[in-house]
Formats: structure tokens, C-alpha cells, sequence
């Protein structure tokens, strides 16, 4: 079965978990996959298992977006037509989405006729975004099935014409148990099927060795996420600022870019942060594997944004979990089903610094229970988050959906 994956950019620095994915569906029995990208990539960051699928990627230029949306209207001017007609109806309420949308079409179609002459049997989107909207309008040209794995920021921000683009779908993946719910309230999938699928890891590629915390020295804390309001990286530094000496010995990592990060070096400067704070940018995923090897803790301070933007389920921390590394995270969405309170880590209450500088704390204070979850954390890596299996079960998911009728 030729199975086609449909995403918005590759490669992106902070998507190595979908470079882990096509690794490991490409491995399944049975399945020859295909890379499809819409949009260039805007870091030039590229991890190096990224490099092998980079040379196969298939992403049209304008001109074959062109070329792709005549070809369509020589074929099916109707269907073409009125799907066209539909995505303006979906996005009528936001003008940029919209915009967006229109410049996604030609691309979709390009992509839609490479599936037809490529013969693909199944495509698959990462993202119910603009890769969404590529897999239903071709879809709706070719009749291919199509399925999305949903994350995040394009669920929880904004929902146009996403009821539609469910509901035609065959499957639904979600990363987490709480995106599963919230499709089902807020996303009208109608009775297309939802599995939680988790983003996984391969754990035998993180040597596992328990952290503890030293009595006397610098504690090493790393902090990997890009520099988005969502992230909470405010709350982290205010918790190391306004704890004084009692986490004075904290060092911390931080690994990311995004557009906060002049913000948040004004932000370190004000409060007296300048020594103890490091920031490395976009890192390649073996410079980002030293460093985890290198902490002492993981803290992730993720909160809502304005925007209504938050995690999914990160996969950073299943990273963490893997290498044995000590967790302080937020009791946010996705995030309790792979740090469980006081069992593979410690939760606090979203955007509450004073909470989270205590939570560190402990984990310094108390050594074997940091090392009890450390144990645990790995024991629940190897069992709910190994990509093999989640790979497994995605090529079940896509052989099934081939068979079904179109």
C-alpha cells in the first residue's frame, strides 16, 4: 500500500517526532510511503535523520500549483469548482485564514494529481491545519481516503470548516486522551472513528540513567521549547528570580527560538538572571541529546496563551522520561497522562511561579523520590510511548482504511 504523508513544512526543527514516525511506518510491512510538503521550511536547522526523507520530500512550486490546478479543471471543473467554493464559504469569518487557504489550494492540487498518477492509496496529515485542508480538497478531486493526526495549536486556536474536514475523514489520529475529548466537543467529527495514537520515541536510542540532584554543586536545569507565549517561560524565570537563594543554585538551559526571545532576555537581564541563564537557540537533535544527557531536571512551565494557544501532549517530555532526567511540568491538558503526579513527576498549577519554584525544590530536596520517579517515568516510556508501537498501529489503521470502499 502507498501511503502518502501530507505536512505543512519539512523539515521543522521542532518536529522531530514526525522524521521518528516516517522512520518507523516506512519499516511496517506492507507500506511504501511518500513525503508531500506545502511551504518552505523557515529554520535552517535540519536534524540529520531528517537528511534522508529531505531528498525525497515533494513540495510544488508555484508553477506546478498552477499547472496542478489546470490540470484539475480539464478533469473535474465541477468538483474543482465547488470545493474551491467551500473552502471561501469555511473561511468567510477569518479574511487571513482565508487568504491562506487560497494559497494552499493550488498546491493541494498539484499534490492531489501526484497522488492520482502516483497511485496512492491512503494519505495522511500531520496537523489540522493547512495539511488538513490539502488532504480533503484532494480528497475531493481524486477520491483518495485521507486521515490527520491532530496536535494542538491547530485544534485550540481556531476551528474554521474543521467539523467538515473531520467528517470526511476516514480516521482521526489524537496525540493524547484529552485531544480525543476535546475533538469530540468542540471538533463535530460526526462518526468518524478518533484513536489516540501517542507521538512516541525509540527508547533504546536514550540511555537511561536516573538523576540525582546533588546536595553542594550547580543543579542543571534544561528547559526545551521554542520561545512562545504557551511555552510559560516568564513563569520559569520569575520562579528562579523571586525564590532567592533557595534556588540559587539553579542553572538553566533554555533550547528554542521563537518570537519571544528578545523579551525574554530583557526578561532575564531585569531580574538578575544574566549568569545562571543560557540561551542556545535552535539546536541540531544530537547537540539537543547532550544537553538532556548533561541535566540534572526538565522543567516545562507551559500555560495558555491569550490566544487560546496550549500544549498537546510535548514530546520533550517523554525525552526527558527516557533519559531519567527529574520533571517539574504543568497540570495542562495532555500533559498529566505522561507526567503523573508524584508518579513519573511533579505537576504544578499553570502560570503559578511561587508553586513551581517549590516543586523544584522538592525534586532537589528529595533525591529518592526524584529517583523513584525517574524509574517509573522510564517504565511508562517503554510501555505506552514506544514509536514501534505507535507505528504498528498507525500501518494497521492505514492497510484497514484501503479496504474500506470509497
Amino acid at each position: 500500500m502507498r501511503i502518502a504523508y501530507l505536512v505543512s513544512r519539512f523539515p521543522h526543527v521542532s518536529e522531530t517526532f514526525i522524521v521518528r514516525e516516517l522512520d518507523a511506518v516506512a519499516a511496517q510491512p506492507g507500506l511504501e510511503l511518500e513525503l508531500l510538503a506545502l511551504f518552505p521550511s523557515v529554520n535552517p536547522t535540519v536534524h540529520p535523520r531528517a537528511q534522508p526523507w529531505l531528498e525525497r520530500r515533494r513540495r510544488p512550486s508555484v508553477g506546478e500549483g498552477i499547472a496542478g490546478l489546470l490540470w484539475w479543471a480539464c478533469r473535474r471543473p465541477g468538483r474543482l469548482a465547488a470545493s474551491v467554493a467551500l473552502v471561501c464559504r469555511g473561511y468567510a469569518r477569518r479574511p487571513s485564514l482565508l487568504a491562506r487557504a487560497l494559497a494552499t489550494v493550488p498546491l493541494a492540487a498539484s499534490h492531489a494529481r501526484f497522488v492520482r498518477l502516483r497511485k496512492v492509496d491512503h494519505v495522511h496529515a500531520h496537523y489540522a491545519t493547512y495539511p488538513l485542508l490539502a488532504a480533503w480538497f484532494g480528497h475531493r478531486l481524486t477520491g483518495v481516503p485521507y486521515s490527520v493526526t491532530v496536535h494542538a495549536h491547530d485544534i485550540f486556536i481556531d476551528r474554521s470548516f474543521l467539523a467538515r474536514r473531520l467528517a470526511e475523514a476516514t480516521f482521526v489520529v489524537a496525540i493524547s486522551e484529552y485531544n480525543r475529548q476535546f475533538i469530540r466537543t468542540h471538533g463535530s467529527p460526526g462518526q468518524t472513528p478518533i484513536h489516540v495514537v501517542h507521538c512516541g520515541l525509540e527508547p533504546a536510542a536514550y540511555p537511561f540513567r536516573p538523576r540525582v540532584p546533588s546536595s553542594t554543586r550547580p543543579i542543571r536545569a534544561l528547559c526545551i521549547a521554542s520561545l512562545q507565549e504557551y511555552k510559560g517561560h516568564r513563569v520559569l524565570l520569575h520562579a528562579l528570580a523571586d525564590a532567592g537563594e533557595r534556588l540559587s543554585r539553579v542553572q538553566l538551559d533554555l533550547v528554542g527560538d521563537g518570537p519571544e526571545r528578545g523579551e525574554l532576555e530583557e526578561l532575564v537581564l531585569r531580574l538578575g538572571l544574566a549568569a545562571r541563564v543560557r540561551f542556545h537557540g535552535s539546536l541540531p537533535e544530537p547537540a539537543v541529546a547532550d544537553l538532556l544527557g548533561a541535566a540534572d531536571l526538565f522543567v516545562l512551565p507551559s500555560v495558555v496563551a491569550r490566544n487560546g494557544q496550549q500544549e498537546g501532549l510535548p514530546v520533550v517530555l517523554i525525552e526527558a522520561l527516557a533519559a531519567g532526567v527529574p520533571v517539574v511540568a504543568s497540570r495542562l491538558s495532555g500533559v498529566p497522562e505522561v507526567i503523573r503526579d508524584e508518579s513519573t513527576g511533579l505537576l504544578a498549577e499553570p502560570g503559578d511561579p511561587e508553586a513551581l519554584a517549590r516543586l523544584i525544590e522538592a525534586v532537589i530536596d528529595d533525591s529518592v523520590a526524584a529517583r523513584a520517579r525517574a524509574e517509573a517515568g522510564r517504565q511508562l516510556v517503554e510501555r505506552e510511548f514506544d514509536i514501534h508501537r505507535s507505528a504498528a498501529t498507525l500501518g494497521q489503521l492505514f492497510l484497514d482504511a484501503t479496504r474500506q470502499p470509497r
